[in-house]
This record gives C-alpha cells, structure tokens and sequence, in this order.
C-alpha cells in the first residue's frame, strides 16, 4: 500500500494532481477541497489510499490520515466504494461524517449525490459502529482556489459527482454572490458545499 505521496506538484485538474515522486508522476484523485491547497511547483505531502481493481490501479489523496480512514472505513459499508466515499468526503468533514452517523442525521447524507433516503438509512446503520465519535475538532477549510478559477473548477467538480451540466451550470451561477463577496479568491471547498446544497433544494 502507499500510504503518502510526497514532493513537487507538477500538474493541477479539477480532480486530480500529479506529484512527482521519484522522477515520477504519480495522479492522485482528491476532492476540490483538497486541491484548493495545492499550488504547481510547491511541495506536498498527500496520505494516499490505493485502489486496486482487475483493470486499474487509482491512487486517492487527502489532506490528512484522518481523512483517508474515514475514506476507508466508509467503504466497508455495503455499496459505497471508492468514487461515493470520495463523494462524502467533498461535502463533508470526516468529523462531520461521524457527528451525522452518530445522531442519526439522514438528510446530511442525502446531501451527497448518489445517496437517497433508503440509502442514507442504511449507511446509518450499518456506519454508525465504525467510524465513531466526532472529534470536537472543527478543521477549517483550506487554501484557496486552485489554477482555471472558481467556477471552471466547481464546475467540473460538479460534473464529477454526477449532475448534468445543465444542473452545475446552475449551482455555478446560484453561488456566484458567494464568491464575488468572498475575501481574496474563493475556497472551492465551501462553494462546493453551498452549490450542493441549492442543487438539493430544486431536487
């Protein structure tokens, strides 16, 4: 297993980075939260979790361990694999994740594209013994929007998790006061979250 990758960042996508290791490029998916912290040039340390499949190999990246279990551990529930963890992860925290397994909160998991009611009921049960307690520990989002612009990039990160362009082009649109408003360049992580959320509400 790798479990981190670590060295210069050689390219930037809207859902994956390329590290060089080695004298090697190694793609590495992440969410758009974690991107926004990466910059082309700068070094990085990612933790990693593989997946290996009969006819791929896909290298996964997060900001901290604590992520990347949460990742794994989110997997051993029946029907949820590497993509709609990955999902979970782009619009919540890891201890946002364990505070909604651990009070039952179905309408957090709903927010995730590709998980319904019947869905979100089942992850609570079957969760709820695994991932454990919230931390207590709020992290703040990090870092800043990554090179193409806020948009191309929710955009993207949108299109990603499933919805139509139609749809993203709309979420896009709806957060754009959000970003304009924001100090400095926008933090996609956060944009992510409030486009999903008026995607939710036009459901």
């Amino acid at each position: 297993m790798i479990a981190f990758v670590s060295g210069p960042v050689a390219a930037l996508a809207p859902d994956a980075a390329v590290v060089e290791v080695g004298g090697i490029g190694m793609a590495v998916q992440c969410t758009p939260n974690t991107l926004s912290g990466l910059r082309i040039g700068q070094q990085t340390k990612l933790a990693t979790s593989l997946v290996v499949r009969e006819d791929s190999l896909t290298l996964y990246g997060f900001a901290d361990d604590d992520e990347r279990q949460t990742f794994e551990l989110l997997q051993t529930a029946s029907g949820v694999g590497p993509r709609l963890a990955q999902a979970m992860l782009a619009v919540h925290t890891p201890d946002d994740l364990r505070r909604a397994v651990s009070t039952g909160d179905e309408k957090a998991l709903t927010a995730v594209p590709g998980i319904g009611k019947k869905g979100a009921q089942k992850l609570l049960l079957e969760l709820k013994d695994r991932l454990g307690a919230p931390l207590g520990t709020a992290r703040p989002a990090i870092g800043t929007a990554v090179a193409g612009g806020w948009s191309e990039q929710l955009h993207a990160a949108l299109i990603g998790l499933g919805y139509a362009t139609r749809e993203a082009d709309e979420a896009v649109a709806a957060v754009a006061p959000q970003a304009e408003a924001a100090e400095g360049t926008p933090q996609v992580g956060r944009l992510l979250k409030a486009a999903l959320q008026t995607l939710n509400r036009t459901r």
